[in-house]
């Protein structure tokens, strides 16, 4: 009797409660071993492998969907071949996400893990692997005519907080700040009750909806969901309304412009799903999308168990577009489930990390972790980081330490990471070893190390983003989506996945066939919520739905986008648009007309804000736009007099002296001096905050980069000519001689090709030391290095050049500028 109602129970749908608990999402415990009769079809035997080897166990539809229990019976253990013939309409093969069986576990049926979406993205998954292995799947996208909505007066959400402060509030930070604040003893985001009450009010406004105060989000959590209410959640609700009714009441209407060239209003959901598809992940075992959008795990949706979920912990929020923001938090993984990476990777001796991340600033280092696989600060399998505009890979294997050094590092000139959206892709392999692609691109740094097996890894480290397992050299950013494959990706392979991009995106067909004359002709963008502040607007395209309409000679001129009755204030990337369909117009692919793309600013959420086109010409209709006259520009300010030479900060002296020596930055010798030094080197440029304390910090880093050249076989075409072998007392004794050292060190901190004194010429550059002053300062130096004569040691001689060197390379000439 207890079984029976245990049963039942499992199939009567979700409970709709969060739970912090990591569920085993691995299907073999469930004890699903199939022993009926074989396959009859190698369409069977498709199903078997994709779907019922994933699904039939007892904890995931093997509870429920089996012989003598709920219908469809399409995970049945006595024969496969009648689970297939009850599973194959549940799965579409050409449109894996609108399969049944993906749509109804995502509306809540009965997931094994806290997020109904990410089971339904497991579930596509494994129906895309099966697409893919009989080639039914289809990437292509029919455009369709949306819901015609007219543009309406509407209203935003003012920039002053002061009209929230006063109504809603005093709610939130009452009741909710013992949760939704910085200051709680569980901090947990989104921040709406912040003791801060601008920030409270960023937070707060995509769950306020200003035209319909009780579909709020704040007043449906309470009324509908029992979600924390400090009394009686009826009267809880109406009180949360009746606040977010007198905030919206206090707001004036935006009404249309009635001389606007206006097109029809769309929301963000009114858009046809574009995803273009296509992307290489065949042998993708780790695989985080993001998309669950709340709670404190992010799944892995790979399909491949057992699944790494991530833990998140600390200051980590999600992004609306598909992602988590990390601001000092982690996002990691349970030991026993990462070792899937060990036993795999392993195993195959090759792998890529993928990830769509945006750094949050170009000053962190550590590098700081943005995934590794490690035990702690200085041991690990893998770690792909960041440190300032460089993007790292450390790998472990025989010729590297345990903390994979030394590291390959993106050439410092190049300033390869960016505090922007980047695709970050690092590829290991046994022939070719470590490989770094930046936006689709090689990014043509050699490994310092031989390429090796994977056999010194360590099967007991955890997987983690945003930091080390210890929580220490923290990464800040955003990750928009990551990827382990089992396998080094092509550069082929990498670049598709590059193009495909990431996000949800939308096609926003606007129509314009009333200005236009054309039938179901449309003005379409691809748009996505960039991130929980803006959408990015691009693409944008005519196009007309009717295959044999001939739009050919209408004129566009001027396009901007409005948003709730408004044009948006910033963004407006088309308002010089000018152009003509012409006869590059495709019927059922239109003419693109622009290249450009924009931000727009998030208002209302995605759900809310509604997008409109207008222009000043489109077809036969115009508006003539009366630009405001500017203000005009304030007296300037009479400021102190201010420096007309600066200093270099530390990452240009670092790749100067670089540059300038012919040493790599990440040579061995020269990442640990740096490692010491770099905190006393200049931050900023204004040389009024010169200290004494980085000049010596340079001459350091300058003393290590002189060593390294001298101790190396480049220091025989650097110094061309120049006998290192002979003794201090003969090698500098003419002025030829210290010519072959002091020459070259010039040419290449100055850049220019120039004579000397003691040849009886002399080139002074106007922005340059004087040329005769530095060659009698490195002579001086010279003498007294050499005074020792014939006495002087054995070394000397490499010693003085080091001397003389570091001199020059610690100079002023490295930096000033």
């Amino acid at each position: 009797m207890f079984f029976a109602a245990a049963l039942l129970a499992a199939c009567s749908g979700g409970s709709g409660q969060d739970t912090e608990e990591q569920p085993n999402t691995n299907p073999g415990s469930g004890g699903a071993n199939y022993t009926g009769p074989a396959p009859e079809t190698e369409d069977v035997q498709q199903y078997k492998r994709y779907i019922w080897d994933n699904l039939a166990a007892n904890n995931r539809c093997g509870g429920c969907h089996v012989e003598g229990s709920q219908s469809p019976h399409f995970v049945r253990g006595d024969d496969i071949n009648a689970a297939y013939d009850a599973g194959r309409a549940l799965v579409n093969l050409a449109q894996p996400a609108e399969s049944r069986l993906v749509t109804k576990v995502g509306g809540g049926h009965n997931c094994w893990l806290a997020s109904s979406q990410a089971c339904a993205e497991i579930i596509t998954n494994y129906i895309e692997e099966w697409a893919r292995a009989t080639g039914s799947l289809v990437n292509t996208i029919t455009l369709t005519a949306p819901v015609e909505r007219t543009v309406g007066a509407s209203k935003s959400f003012p920039a002053s907080s002061g009209r929230f402060a006063g109504t809603v509030y005093p709610l939130l930070r009452t009741y909710c700040a013992g949760c939704h604040s910085e200051d709680a003893g569980t901090a947990q985001q989104p921040y709406f009750a912040s003791v801060n009450v601008d920030q409270a009010y960023e937070a707060a406004k995509a769950r306020m909806n200003l035209d319909s105060p009780v579909e709020s989000r704040f007043s449906v959590r309470l009324g509908s969901e029992f979600h924390n209410c400090w009394d009686d959640c009826g009267d809880n609700e109406d009180e949360m309304t009746a606040a977010i009714q007198a905030f919206a009441d206090s707001i004036p209407v935006t009404q249309v412009n009635p001389n606007w060239v206006i097109s029809k209003a769309l929301l963000l959901t009114d858009g046809i799903v574009a995803s273009s598809g296509g992307r290489v992940e065949n042998n993708a075992i780790a695989l985080y999308e993001f998309k669950t959008g709340s709670g404190t795990t992010a799944y892995d949706t790979s399909g491949v168990n057992p699944a790494i979920d991530l833990r998140l912990s600390g200051d980590v929020e999600w992004l609306g577009s598909w992602g988590i923001q990390l601001k000092g938090g982690k996002a990691q993984g349970a030991t026993a489930t990462s070792r899937k990476l060990y036993d795999t990777l392993t195993a195959t001796g090759e792998y890529t990390i993928e990830a769509w991340v945006a750094p949050a600033n170009v000053s962190q280092e550590g590098p700081a972790r943005i995934v590794t696989y490690s035990g702690g600060n200085d041991i690990r399998n893998f770690t792909l980081g960041q440190a300032l505009y460089n993007y790292t890979l450390q790998n472990r294997s025989d010729s590297t330490d345990a903390d994979g050094m030394p590291a390959l590092i993106t050439d410092d000139m190049a300033e390869r990471a960016q505090a922007t959206l980047q695709h970050v892709v690092a590829t290991y392999d046994p022939i070719d070893g470590r490989k770094l692609f930046v936006n689709g691109e090689f990014t043509g740094d050699a490994d310092p190390a031989a390429a090796e097996l994977l056999s010194t890894w360590d099967d007991t480290f955890a997987l983690a983003l945003g930091s080390e397992v210890s929580g220490d050299n923290p990464w800040e950013g955003s990750v928009r989506l990551l990827a382990i494959h089992s396998r080094a990706l092509s550069a082929e392979d990498i670049a598709t996945n590059y193009e495909v991009g990431v996000g949800e995106k939308y096609l926003l067909l606007f129509k314009v066939e009333e200005q236009t004359n054309v039938p179901d002709s449309y003005v379409m963008f691809t748009v996505q919520q960039f991130d929980n502040y803006g959408y990015l607007f691009s693409e944008p395209t005519f196009v007309s739905l009717d295959d044999s309409a001939d739009p050919t000679g209408i004129d566009i001129e001027g396009m901007r986008i409005g948003i709730n009755g408004r044009e948006a204030e910033v963004g407006q990337a088309w308002a010089n648009l000018s152009t003509t369909i012409n006869g590059s117009y495709v019927p059922g692919q239109g003419q693109k007309l622009s290249r450009l793309g924009t931000i727009i600013t998030l208002d209302k959420g995605a759900e809310g804000d509604e997008f409109f086109l207008t222009f000043e010409r489109l077809g036969s209709e115009t508006f003539t736009r009366v630009e405001p006259t500017p203000a005009p520009p304030a007296e300037p300010a009479d400021l102190d007099p201010q420096p007309r030479i600066g200093l270099r900060r530390f990452e240009q002296i670092h790749a100067s002296l670089s540059r300038a020596t012919g040493i790599s930055s990440a040579h061995p010798d020269i990442v640990e001096t740096w490692d010491k030094v770099k905190r006393q080197l200049p931050v900023e440029s204004d040389i009024q905050g010169f200290l004494a304390a980085q000049q010596m910090g340079i001459t350091q880093l300058a003393v290590k980069y002189c060593s390294t050249l001298v101790d190396s076989s480049a220091r025989g075409s650097y110094f061309p000519g120049f006998s290192f072998g002979a003794p201090a007392n003969t090698a500098f004794d003419s002025a030829a001689k210290r010519a072959q050292v002091i020459d070259p060190l010039i040419e290449r901190l100055l850049g220019h090709q120039m004579t000397w004194p003691h040849d009886g010429s002399h080139l002074q550059l106007a922005a340059a030391p004087d040329l005769a002053d530095v060659e009698t300062e490195l002579n001086n130096l010279i003498d007294s290095m050499t005074a020792c004569g014939g006495g002087c040691a054995g070394d000397r001689t490499t010693t003085t050049v080091k001397a003389v060197c570091a001199a020059a390379m610690g100079s002023a000439m490295i930096l000033i500028h």
